[in-house]
């Protein structure tokens, strides 16, 4: 069983920088993919970027990340990281951690960390 603890939430103006963390515990951290993904309210949950187990394959949700976000993994730690720059207000949701297979780790979530961006 593997627990995930995501942290780095906030409240941000437009433009802003944030980096989200995710600390996992009680598995094999180096063999899961990992993933953040989002739900604002009122929307269905969404990905927005998965990392593989090495840190090798990274795939973003270009709809609306368009090169403003970065994923990475240390694996020596047991974290993974959201660098998020350029933030929007439309980027406001809660952003989940989860941890699974390639390349939709859903097996294992987080509790989620709230990100809201003014305007």
């Amino acid at each position: 069983q593997v627990q995930l603890v995501e942290s780095g939430g906030g409240l941000v103006q437009a433009g802003d920088s944030l980096r989200l963390s995710c600390a996992a515990s009680g598995g094999t951290f180096s063999s899961y993919a990992m993933g953040w993904f989002r739900q604002a309210p009122g929307k269905d949950r969404e990905v927005v970027s998965v990392i593989n187990w090495s840190g090798g394959s990274k795939v973003y949700n270009e709809y609306f990340v368009k090169g403003r976000f970065t994923i990475s993994r240390d694996n020596a730690k047991n974290m993974v990281y959201l660098q998020m720059n350029s933030l929007k207000p439309e980027d406001t949701a809660v952003y989940y951690c989860a941890a699974g297979g390639w390349p939709t780790p859903n097996d294992y979530w987080g509790q989620g960390t709230q990100v809201t961006v003014s305007s």
